[in-house]
């Protein structure tokens, strides 16, 4: 079994690799939608596919693995409370959003985006959102 820092180490390290590309991923698509020259969009699709594929997703699993395996063998006290709850959809609504991220590189690898660079700059705020009130739940623990 894992020693309980190295659990929370990883948790937080893998959990801080997702949110960059959660936050860097939207940040490309809104630069990518405002070119129109072929080398660019290309080096862009190359850019965001290296990034989910290769940072984002593999971090995104880790984040939730190591969160699973720390709150079970750790702090099984954890899943009575309601803010963990509250953690654990939040989470799932960021899993939501990253797979939406997926979809909407899938339409830029195939030239089908559908949206503004202005939309891809609000689209980009919904992480950080979701971020604060994960870091207030897991620091505050408040009960609700």
């Amino acid at each position: 079994m894992l020693n309980m820092m190295l659990l929370k180490t990883l948790h937080i390290i893998f959990m801080t690799a997702w949110f960059a590309g959660l936050f860097y991923l939207p940040r490309l698509f809104v630069y990518h939608s405002m070119t129109d020259d072929k080398i660019s969009l290309d080096r862009f699709v190359v850019m965001e596919k290296k990034l989910l594929y290769g940072i984002m997703t593999p971090s995104g699993f880790l984040t939730v693995l190591f969160g699973i395996l720390l709150t079970y063998f750790y702090y099984p006290v954890y899943l009575e409370q309601t803010w963990l709850a509250l953690k654990m959809l939040l989470v799932a609504i960021l899993i939501f959003y990253h797979i939406w991220c997926i979809n909407l590189y899938n339409d830029f690898s195939k030239n089908k985006n559908k949206h503004s660079h202005i939309w891809y700059r609000w689209f980009n705020e919904f992480p950080v959102i979701i971020l604060v009130l994960i870091v207030y739940l897991v620091v505050y623990k408040p009960i609700i």
